[in-house]
């Protein structure tokens, strides 16, 4: 029942604009700055902050945020990210996750990796439909985004990566024009996290299969794998082969 009491803090509709935000920035976020973005006076957002870190949807820290360090740093102010344990409920009571995770332990066992992601491939194109494959990054964001990946653009125009991490290199990284990196689209969020972690090779070869099938195999954006941690193993970036 306690993941029921978690998702019940988010029925405040300032809280969750707070959870959503801090969600979706993908690093640690202050006070001032979940307050600022949703339109309320720092103490309200700092009540709400508490409240949803109580609930375990949020964990907090601190850090000095003026970047400096040692006499008049000033305090260490506190800062929140999103929890990192997984919420569910279901009425009654489902485990489609260790369903989940025997089919793909079995299909591992068997060898079924190429008929698991040609399956993986026509749902994503049964998913889909009539539509055509993506025209661009943009599209692709909000198709991913209605799936629940988490989508957000990276190295755009410049070389701009993510913290703490180096600039993909090699024939499949994001190609490079006077110094800039091409654009490509990563995901904070992995749907299929927890078999994902379990079973990599597997999992993650029928996400991107799947995600080809959905963004369209032969259009003007393409899925390729690029694991990176703490983030989905696949990403999105313009074709190379793109004569649209």
């Amino acid at each position: 029942m306690r993941d029921i009491d978690a998702i019940a803090a988010l029925q405040d509709p300032v809280r969750r604009r707070l959870y959503e935000y801090v969600a979706a920035q993908g690093r640690e976020v202050g006070r001032n700055e979940a307050a600022e973005a949703v339109g309320v006076a720092r103490t309200l957002a700092a009540h709400h902050l508490d409240k949803l870190t109580e609930a375990g949807l949020l964990e907090s820290g601190s850090r000095r945020l003026t970047g400096r360090s040692g006499p008049g740093a000033g305090r260490p102010a506190k800062v929140y990210t999103r929890a990192r344990v997984e919420r569910s409920v279901s009425l009654p009571a489902r485990d489609y996750r260790t369903a989940a995770e025997l089919l793909a332990e079995a299909a591992e066992e068997a060898g079924l990796d190429a008929g698991l992601c040609a399956a993986a491939r026509r749902r994503g194109e049964a998913l889909r439909g009539s539509a055509a494959p993506c025209a661009d990054l943009a599209e692709a964001m909000e198709v991913l985004a209605a799936r629940g990946y988490e989508p957000h653009l990276e190295g755009t125009g410049s070389d701009q990566v993510a913290e703490g991490s180096e600039s993909p290199e090699g024939p499949d990284g994001p190609e490079r024009e006077g110094g800039a990196v091409a654009s490509v689209v990563r995901m904070r969020n992995c749907p299929f996290h927890a078999v994902a972690e379990r079973f990599p090779p597997l999992v993650c070869g029928m996400n991107l299969a799947l995600l080809e099938g959905l963004l369209g195999a032969d259009g003007p954006v393409r899925a390729r794998m690029d694991a990176r941690p703490g983030e989905c193993c696949v990403v999105v970036e313009a074709s190379k082969n793109n004569n649209h």
